[in-house]
């Protein structure tokens, strides 16, 4: 399974795209930032993210998307054109019929590092350890996008495994309901059958049976 992970922003928006199963080693397929100058219009800021993110799905052909959930902060100034940025990739998934799923930060940081409270430095050092990288991904924005992508294939691919674990087990239960179902009609076939082949063994033996003549004296 391949996740393309995006840490949504205007003025940089983290792309990462990871390759793996859970319980298997990851592989780093693409990692990078888009930038858009603070000077352009909000409309043409979004359309050059949407033109990079669209060259990048075509390039690197995930099955899934990963976005960060947003939340609103007083502390955050950016916190509309993070929104904004947000909608980018969750409608390039919706266009493109691949799978979507948001990830709260504190979900992704409890994936990847087991804390939910982790710094960016922590998840950082862990992506890069996960991901076996010569490297540290940089700027931050490169790192979470990764984390994004590596938290949907550790969450998201073992949701699947035990979806079609369910599945498997329901279609067995399934089988043996209308196995159950099915017997005691095909028990009472068979009593039929038995019975009809009792008649008619009787009614054979009887057309063959000669009845002794008796004699005068």
């Amino acid at each position: 399974m391949r996740v393309l992970g995006v840490d949504p922003g205007l003025t940089r928006c983290g792309l990462g795209v990871v390759e793996g199963l859970p319980g298997r080693r990851l592989r780093l397929i693409e990692v990078g930032v888009v930038r858009t100058p603070s000077t352009d219009e909000p409309q043409e800021r979004l359309l050059t993210l949407q033109t990079e993110i669209d060259e990048w799905i075509a390039r690197t052909r995930p099955d899934a998307v990963a976005v960060e959930r947003v939340f609103a902060s007083t502390r955050n100034s950016s916190i509309m054109g993070v929104a904004q940025a947000s909608a980018v990739p969750m409608l390039a998934a919706a266009r493109l019929g691949l799978s979507l799923a948001m990830h709260t930060p504190s979900e992704v940081k409890a994936a990847v590092t087991g804390n939910g409270r982790a710094d960016k430095g922590q998840v950082t050092r862990m992506v890069t350890r996960i991901l076996a990288l010569e490297e540290a991904p940089r700027p931050a924005d490169a790192a979470d996008a990764l984390a994004l992508a590596i938290c949907h294939l550790w969450r998201g691919g073992a949701e699947a495994l035990l979806e079609g674990a369910a599945g498997s087990s329901n279609r067995i239960q399934e089988a043996e309901q209308e196995a159950a179902r099915a017997a005691p009609n095909r028990l009472a076939q068979l009593h039929a059958q038995h019975r009809t082949a009792a008649r008619s063994a009787l009614s054979r033996a009887s057309r063959t049976t000669t009845t002794p003549r008796r004699t005068s004296p």
